[in-house]
C-alpha cells in the first residue's frame, strides 16, 4: 500500500472476502460505506477509514436502468452529441441532463436507488422534437433497447397537440390524409378531435413508429397553427401524472 491508501476494491475484497470483481461489483451497486458514506468508484483510496459492507448487499441487484422523463418544450431531443463535443451556442439545453436524484419523482419505486451506474451508457432510441414536451426514454437495458429499435415501425405514440382555431370534419379527414409526396400511411396515423375550447382545439394522435416532424407537417397541411405537443404514451407505457421536468424508473411490470 502507498502513503495514498490502496484502492477500495483492494479493501473490500479482503474484507467480504471476495474476488476483485465481485468487489467492484458491490461498490458500483451502491453497498459500501466509508466512514459512513456511500462511495461507488472501485478506484476510490483508503488509508485509515472505516469500510463497511451493507448487511443487504447483493450482487444479484446489478440490472440495467431504463428511466422515463417528462421532457419539457424547449429541451432537445434526449440523444446524446458525439464525446467532447460543447453545447453550441443558441442550443437547447439537453434533456438528459434532468436525469438528478434532484428530478427523481417523489415515491418512485420505493427499493430502487439510483447509482451513478444507472447515468452511464444511456440510449435515448425514440427522440422527440426540442419544442414538444412529454414521455422521453433512457434506457441500459438491451432488451428495452432491441424492442424499440426492432418493433420502431408497430410502436404506436400517443401524442396531444393544441393548434388554434376550431377543428371541423373536413379539417379531420386531411389531416389523416398522407402528406403531399408522401406514400399512404395505410392507418399508421390516427387523429382525432379530443375537445375545442375558447377558440383552440386538441387533438388526440396515435402514430406507429414515432415519425418526429409528421404531425407538424400534416397540420400545417391543414392550415392549423400548432401551439403545443405532448406525447403521453409510447406503446403500453404511459406518461401518467409524471410532473414535467422530473423522471421514474421504468417499472417491473411495464412493458413497451
Amino acid at each position: 500500500m502507498t502513503d495514498d491508501g490502496e484502492r477500495l476494491a483492494k479493501r473490500v475484497a479482503a474484507l467480504v472476502p471476495c474476488s476483485r470483481r465481485e468487489a467492484e461489483q458491490y461498490i458500483t451497486g451502491g453497498w459500501v460505506r466509508v466512514d459512513g458514506r456511500v462511495v461507488e468508484e472501485p478506484q476510490h483510496r483508503v488509508q485509515q477509514q472505516v469500510v463497511t459492507l451493507d448487511r443487504d448487499a447483493s450482487l444479484l441487484d446489478a440490472t440495467s436502468a431504463t428511466l422515463l422523463l417528462h421532457k419539457p418544450a424547449g429541451h432537445d431531443d434526449g440523444r446524446m452529441a458525439p464525446d467532447g463535443q460543447r453545447l453550441r451556442p443558441g442550443a437547447p439545453p439537453p434533456a438528459r441532463q434532468l436525469l438528478t436524484q434532484a428530478r427523481r419523482l417523489a415515491g418512485d419505486e420505493p427499493g430502487q436507488r439510483l447509482l451513478k451506474r444507472h447515468l452511464v451508457g444511456l440510449d435515448s432510441l425514440v427522440p422527440l422534437e426540442t419544442g414538444a414536451s412529454g414521455l422521453l426514454v433512457f434506457t441500459q437495458d438491451w432488451r428495452v433497447a432491441r424492442k424499440l429499435q426492432e418493433d420502431a415501425a408497430l410502436i404506436e405514440h400517443e401524442v396531444m397537440v393544441e393548434v388554434v382555431g376550431d377543428v371541423n370534419p373536413e379539417t379531420l379527414r386531411r389531416l389523416n390524409r398522407a402528406p403531399d409526396g408522401v406514400a399512404p400511411m395505410r392507418g399508421s396515423v390516427k387523429i382525432s378531435l379530443n375537445s375545442n375550447n375558447e377558440g383552440t382545439s386538441r387533438l388526440r394522435c396515435a402514430i406507429k413508429g414515432g415519425q418526429p416532424g409528421l404531425l407538424a407537417t400534416l397540420c400545417e397541411q391543414a392550415g392549423l397553427q400548432i401551439t403545443g405537443m405532448k406525447r403521453i404514451r409510447i406503446g403500453r407505457v404511459m406518461l401518467g401524472a409524471l410532473p414535467p421536468g422530473q423522471w421514474r424508473f421504468l417499472s417491473a411490470h411495464e412493458r413497451f
